[in-house]
C-alpha cells in the first residue's frame, strides 16, 4: 500500500472519528430536547395566562398562548433538525468524501486540500471544514477544471487560482476502494465503478460522477426556462434532480421543497426517483403526472381517455374506419392553431352566446338560465368574462338569500323538523337561549324558527358552493357548441368529420385525452386562470411528450415559473407530437439550451447499436464501457419464441443480472407475452397503474419503460410486421435505449426495416 493510499485512509478514519463525537453530543441535545418538548406539552395550559373578563386581559391571554406555542414549535423545529443531522451523519460515515481538489487560492502562501462529499462536516469545533458540501461555490471547481488554472463564484464576487491536484475516491463502509487522480471530466475508472454494476429498483444520487455539462445545468441560477435536449441515458434527469438539491441548498432561506414541482412520465417514474433528494438530505419536491393534474381538474365530471390509451388506440388500430379522422383530430387538437381558435370563441362569447344552467330547488326554479344569461350581458362589456361572471354569482347568491328566507315557512320544512333527533334539538335550544336577553313566552315559536333555518341552510348550502365555483356555467355546453360552429372560424380540412366525432363522445360522456387541455384551456379563460403562485420552479421531464398547446397551458398555470425542460427529440412516441415542434426546440426569450450527447447507461456496443436506429444518431458519443454486442435472434412460430425467451433469461439471470425487462410494443402485446410466459418464468406484468418496482423479470409495454433503465432488455417481437410504420421508430429506438449491459432482440420472421440502416457490424444474429 502507498503511503499516498495510507494517508487517504487514514483520513477517512479521523473523520469517521469525527462523526462518531458529533453524533453523542446530537444523541446529548435531542435527548435533552425530547424531554423538554414533552414537559412542554404537558404543561402548555399552565403557563399560559387565561383571562377574560376584559379586553386587555384578552389580549394578554392570547399573547400569552402565542409565545408559548411558538416556544414549543421551535423547539420541535430545533429537534426536527437534530433528526435530520443525524442521518446525515450516517450518510457521511459510510462514505465521507468522494472528491478532493488541492486549490492554491491567488495571494495565499500554499494550497488548501477540499475534500468534497455530499454534505459539510466541520471539526468538533467547528471551526474548519473538513468535508464541503457539493453544492458549496468552491465545489464547482472540482465539475469544472482539470489542474491548471481555475476560477470560481462566489456570492461577494469570482475567487481565482491553481488547481494543483484533482482526486476521485470510491469508499465504501469506511474503507478506500479506489483512488484516482484525474483530469476535467470525472475519470472513466470512477464511472467504469459506478456504472458496471447493477441497475436499481430506484434512481441513485450522481453527485460523485456529476459531468462538466451536467454541472451546467445544475448550477443554472439566471434562465428563466432552462431546455435540456440530452440523448438516451445522457444522465438529463438524474442532473434534473441535482438540480433541485443544489436550488434548495443555494436558496435555502427563502425556497423550500413546497415550491419546486416535477411533471413525470407516469407514477412509475416517480416512485423510481424518489429517494434521490433524501439520499442528499433534502426533502422531496411535490411529484405528478400532467395526467393526474387532468384528472385532478376535471374532477369526475367524464370518463377520461389518458396519453396510454391514446397511445394503444394509435398502435394498434390502424385497421378501424375512423381511424384517420381521430389521428387527424389528435394532432389538430395538440397544436397551437386550435389554441388561437379557441382564444377567438371567447371574444365571441365576450359579446353573446353563452350557455348557463338553470338554478333550481325542490322542483322549482329560483333563476332561469335566461334570466342568468341577461343579467351576465347587461353588465359593461369592457369588464372581462371572469370578473362578469364574479358579479354574476354575488347577485346570485342574494337571489338564492332571498329564495331560502321563503322556504323556511313551507310545510316540507316542517316535516322535516319533526324527524330530528336529540342533538339537533339541543343546538337550537342552546343557540336560542346564547341569543336572548330575557325570557320570552316564544320559546317554542322562535325554537322551530331556528330548526327551519338551519334545516333550509344546509340543502340550500350545496347550491351556494355551487354558485361560487361558477358551476351555472356550462362548460360542457360551450365546448360542446364549439363543434357546431362554422363560421367565422378558419377550420381546417376535415374538420367536420373531427366535430362529429368530438359530438359523439361528448354525448357518451367521454372526454378524449386530446380534448382534456383544449377544454381546460376554454374553461379558465371563461371562469378565470387556476394559476399556482406557490410553485418557483416546474420542472418537466420527458417534455418532448408535451404538444405546444399543453406547454401554452402549462406557463400559464405556472405564470411565476422558471422551467427546467429535458427531453430527448428522439424518444418523441405519442401521437400529438408527431408533427408539432417538439418543446426542446422553442426559444423563447430568457431560454437557455444544453444539449448533452454523451450516454453513459449503456455499453458502447449497444449505443453504437441502437443511434444507427434514428437520424442523427451519428452526433450520439458512447461512453467506453465495453460489454457485449446486441443480438438478433429470429424465430419462426410463438413456441419457438417463447423458448429461446426462457433460455435467454435464464442465462441473463447466471451472468448476475438482476433487473430484467422484456419490452413488448403494446399493453395488449404485453399481455399476450405475460400469458405465454407466467408458468415456465417468474414474471410480473406492469401497466400503466404501476407505481413501483422490484428486480426480477418484468413484462411492460415501451412506452411504460422511459425514463427507466434494466440491467438487460429482451425485445418480445421486433419484426417487421410489428414495428413496420416510421412513426414507430423512435418507440423501438426508446425500448432498444433502456438496457444497461445486454440488449436481445426476438423477431417472429422479418426483422424490423429500422435495422436496415443499422452497421451489421454492430450486433450478431444467433
Amino acid at each position: 500500500m502507498s503511503k499516498e493510499w495510507e494517508n487517504e485512509q487514514q483520513r477517512v478514519e479521523f473523520i469517521q472519528d469525527v462523526i462518531d463525537q458529533k453524533v453523542v453530543q446530537v444523541h446529548e441535545n435531542m435527548g435533552g430536547l425530547k424531554g423538554g418538548i414533552i414537559e412542554l406539552r404537558k404543561t402548555f395550559w399552565e403557563d399560559v395566562t387565561v383571562n377574560l373578563d376584559e379586553p386587555d386581559d384578552v389580549i394578554e391571554t392570547f399573547t400569552s398562548i402565542k409565545q408559548q406555542a411558538e416556544l414549543l414549535a421551535e423547539r420541535e423545529r430545533t429537534h426536527g433538525h437534530s433528526y435530520r443531522l443525524l442521518n446525515q451523519m450516517q450518510r457521511l460515515k459510510d462514505s465521507p468524501f468522494f472528491g478532493r481538489i488541492d486549490f492554491h487560492e491567488d495571494g495565499e502562501k500554499s494550497a488548501e486540500s477540499i475534500y468534497i462529499g455530499i454534505a459539510s462536516l466541520m471539526d468538533v469545533n467547528d471551526e474548519e471544514f473538513l468535508i464541503y458540501d457539493w453544492r458549496a461555490p468552491i465545489s464547482s471547481l472540482y465539475y469544472d477544471y482539470s489542474p491548471g488554472r481555475a476560477v470560481y463564484k462566489t456570492p461577494s464576487g469570482e475567487i481565482s487560482g491553481t488547481m494543483e491536484l484533482k482526486r476521485q475516491y470510491i469508499i465504501k463502509n469506511g474503507v478506500l476502494k479506489g483512488m484516482f487522480d484525474t483530469g476535467v471530466t470525472i475519470g472513466d475508472s470512477l464511472l467504469q465503478e459506478v456504472l458496471g454494476g447493477n441497475a436499481n429498483t430506484q434512481m441513485k444520487s450522481i453527485v460523485a460522477t456529476i459531468q462538466r455539462e451536467q454541472n451546467h445545468i445544475i448550477r443554472n441560477e439566471k434562465s428563466k426556462i432552462l431546455i435540456v435536449q440530452g440523448v438516451a441515458g445522457s444522465g438529463k434527469t438524474s442532473a434534473a434532480l441535482q438540480r433541485v438539491a443544489y436550488l434548495l441548498y443555494r436558496y435555502r432561506n427563502t425556497l423550500s421543497s413546497d415550491n419546486i414541482m416535477l411533471f413525470s412520465p407516469n407514477p412509475l417514474f416517480n416512485s423510481y426517483v424518489a429517494t434521490v433528494l433524501p439520499e442528499l438530505g433534502e426533502e422531496n419536491m411535490e411529484q405528478t403526472t400532467y395526467q393526474q393534474y387532468l384528472n385532478t381538474r376535471l374532477g369526475g365530471q367524464f370518463s377520461v381517455d389518458d396519453s396510454f390509451f391514446q397511445m394503444e388506440y394509435t398502435l394498434t388500430a390502424m385497421n378501424e374506419p375512423d381511424y384517420d379522422v381521430k389521428m387527424n383530430a389528435i394532432r389538430y387538437k395538440a397544436g397551437l392553431d386550435f389554441k388561437d381558435q379557441i382564444d377567438r370563441y371567447v371574444e365571441e362569447l365576450s359579446n353573446s352566446g353563452l350557455i348557463f344552467k338553470t338554478i333550481s330547488f325542490r322542483g322549482g326554479t329560483i333563476v332561469s338560465a335566461q334570466d342568468i344569461s341577461k343579467y351576465f350581458y347587461s353588465l359593461d362589456r369592457s369588464i372581462s368574462i371572469p370578473n362578469r361572471l364574479k358579479l354574476t354569482s354575488d347577485w346570485l347568491l342574494k337571489e338564492i338569500a332571498k329564495q331560502e328566507k321563503l322556504e323556511r315557512t313551507k310545510e316540507w320544512v316542517l316535516n322535516e323538523a319533526e324527524l330530528l333527533d336529540k342533538t339537533d334539538y339541543l343546538e337550537a335550544f342552546q343557540h336560542m337561549q346564547k341569543n336572548q336577553d330575557e325570557e320570552t313566552f316564544d320559546d317554542a315559536d322562535r325554537e322551530l324558527q331556528i330548526l327551519a333555518k338551519s334545516i333550509v341552510n344546509k340543502h340550500f348550502k350545496r347550491i351556494r358552493n355551487a354558485v361560487k365555483k361558477n358551476k351555472f356555467l356550462n362548460i360542457k355546453a360551450l365546448y360542446h357548441k364549439l363543434f357546431t360552429l362554422k363560421e367565422p372560424f378558419d377550420w381546417p380540412d376535415g374538420w367536420e368529420e373531427i366535430c362529429e366525432e368530438t359530438i359523439k363522445n361528448l354525448n357518451a360522456n367521454i372526454m378524449s385525452y386530446e380534448d382534456t387541455t383544449p377544454y381546460l384551456y376554454l374553461q379558465d379563460q371563461l371562469e378565470g386562470r387556476k394559476s399556482n403562485t406557490l410553485i418557483r420552479h416546474l420542472f418537466i421531464d420527458e417534455a418532448q411528450d408535451y404538444s405546444p398547446f399543453q406547454f401554452e397551458f402549462l406557463k400559464q398555470l405556472f405564470p411565476h415559473c422558471k422551467m427546467t425542460i429535458l427531453g430527448d427529440v428522439n424518444q418523441a412516441i405519442y401521437a400529438h407530437t408527431m408533427d408539432a415542434p417538439s418543446l426542446l426546440n422553442l426559444e423563447p426569450e430568457g431560454t437557455e439550451k444544453i444539449v448533452l450527447r454523451r450516454s453513459y447507461r449503456s455499453t458502447k456496443q449497444i449505443v453504437d447499436f441502437t443511434k444507427g436506429l434514428i437520424t442523427g444518431g451519428e452526433m450520439i458519443e458512447p461512453f467506453n464501457r465495453d460489454g457485449e454486442k446486441p443480438v438478433l435472434i429470429e424465430v419462426d412460430e410463438d413456441g419457438e419464441l417463447h423458448g429461446k425467451i426462457e433460455e435467454c433469461v435464464h442465462r441473463l439471470k447466471d451472468k448476475g443480472h438482476e433487473t430484467i425487462a422484456i419490452i413488448c410494443k403494446t399493453m395488449k402485446e404485453s399481455q399476450a407475452a405475460y400469458e405465454a410466459l407466467k408458468t415456465s418464468l417468474p414474471v410480473r406484468l406492469m401497466d400503466k397503474n404501476a407505481n413501483s418496482y422490484e428486480k426480477g423479470i418484468i413484462i411492460l409495454p415501451a412506452y411504460l419503460a422511459k425514463g427507466i433503465e434494466f440491467d438487460a432488455v429482451i425485445i418480445y417481437n421486433a419484426s417487421n410486421e410489428q414495428y413496420g410504420r416510421e412513426y414507430e421508430r423512435k418507440l423501438f429506438y426508446t425500448a432498444c435505449t433502456r438496457a444497461m449491459h445486454e440488449l436481445y432482440l426476438f423477431t417472429k420472421g422479418k426483422r424490423t426495416f429500422f435495422m436496415d440502416q443499422v452497421s451489421e457490424e454492430t450486433f450478431k444474429k444467433s
